[in-house]
């Protein structure tokens, strides 16, 4: 069996963050989304994954590398531009073969691993199998409808009048018989060719599709709240590890992960929160559920509920709460005493200023 893991796309609800780094690998606790799907996938007793890259392909081979370091053997293949699932795996089809093949949105974070999932389609082997979970607005994603017996008779994509509230996780599993599905759909008014119609396509054709209803926690990580939502979930099953420098005048409360090479000085850590490697603290309050990326610097501020990514530095600021922010940024307070906001922003940032 074999997996395949989408890597492209633009990440347009990332914004700005996704102008330059790949939606998959925004961090969860200094660690990229796209490395807990991978983990997942390995554990499962997967050991080839195709991935497949488009702009940000150059990025995520750096990342992933030949999958070695997870224990898997990685193929990468190059999308041209983002034309739907269904277009994923008809350009996979010569890596696919006849194997059957998990087919993960790697952006998606699924706390309860993969390993179940995978175990009941080796078991029963349906020509399809899908992921449901109940969402407060469903119009947002695909849609399933189940009869009173819980077969599956409709899906829909992002539909104005949703038939139930089961939205269609990014994970799905197929045998080959998917093959024939997207060679014979036609692209939607935008375009692209969507899983969901080639899901519809078998139904038609009385393709033995089940579907399994997930009440554990998932997350598309497409916004800037779904990401902090999993990142302060992570960070709940922390175990405290220092190895960097904590000096007697840093106050320590909670669950609190000191990467190597980290320097912290008087200062105030809540936890959970994680530190990474040959970062450096200085006078500051770090609170609970705050990722601060590897390289980055702190002083004289105050930082809770929030992720920051490497290489930035946030000094003097009063206080940041529920942020995102990006690579190699630099927050500082204005160069004189003023009443007035100095702002140098990229497209599609949102700020909000007490």
């Amino acid at each position: 069996m074999k997996a395949l893991v989408l890597c492209g796309g633009h990440g347009t609800r990332l914004r700005p963050i996704t102008h330059t780094s790949a939606k998959q690998l925004v961090p969860i606790a200094n660690k990229p989304v796209l490395y807990y799907g991978l983990e997942a996938l390995r554990d499962a007793g997967i050991e080839d994954v195709g991935i497949i890259v488009g702009d940000t392909a150059a990025e995520v081979r750096r990342a992933v590398g030949d999958g070695s370091g997870f224990g898997l053997r990685v193929t990468y293949i190059e999308q041209e531009a983002p034309l739907g699932l269904a277009h994923a795996v008809l350009i996979a089809r010569d890596y696919l073969g006849d194997d059957d093949f998990v087919m993960y949105l790697g952006d998606n974070f699924l706390v309860d691993g993969l390993t179940e999932v995978v175990d009941r389609f080796r078991a029963t082997r349906p020509d399809v199998q899908i992921m449901l979970t109940p969402v407060a607005d469903p119009s947002q994603f695909g849609v399933a409808e189940l009869d009173a017996d819980g077969r599956l008779v409709r899906v829909e994509e992002k539909p104005r009048s949703p038939r139930s509230d089961l939205a269609i996780m990014g994970i799905y599993l197929f045998t080959p018989v998917v093959h024939e599905a997207v060679r014979s759909i036609k692209p939607d008014p935008r375009g692209e060719l969507e899983i969901t119609t080639a899901i519809e396509w078998l139904l038609e054709h009385d393709a033995r599709i089940t579907s399994h209803i997930v009440h554990g926690y998932w997350k598309d990580t497409g916004r800037v709240e779904d990401m902090l939502e999993c990142n302060r979930l992570v960070l709940e099953d922390l175990e405290t590890r220092v190895e960097g420098h904590v000096d007697e005048r840093t106050d320590v409360v909670g669950r609190v992960v000191v990467e190597e090479g980290a320097r912290i000085s008087g200062s105030r850590l809540v936890g959970p929160l994680i530190i990474g490697a040959d970062a450096v603290i200085k006078d500051s309050y770090v609170g609970p559920f705050t990722s601060i990326g590897p390289d980055c610097l702190l002083a004289d501020t105050e930082v809770e509920f929030s992720i920051v990514m490497e290489r930035s530095s946030v000094l003097g600021v009063r206080r940041l709460r529920d942020s995102l922010i990006g690579k190699d940024v630099a927050i500082k307070p204005a160069s004189v005493t003023s009443t007035a906001h100095q702002l140098v922003l990229g497209d599609h940032s949102q700020v909000r200023i007490a």
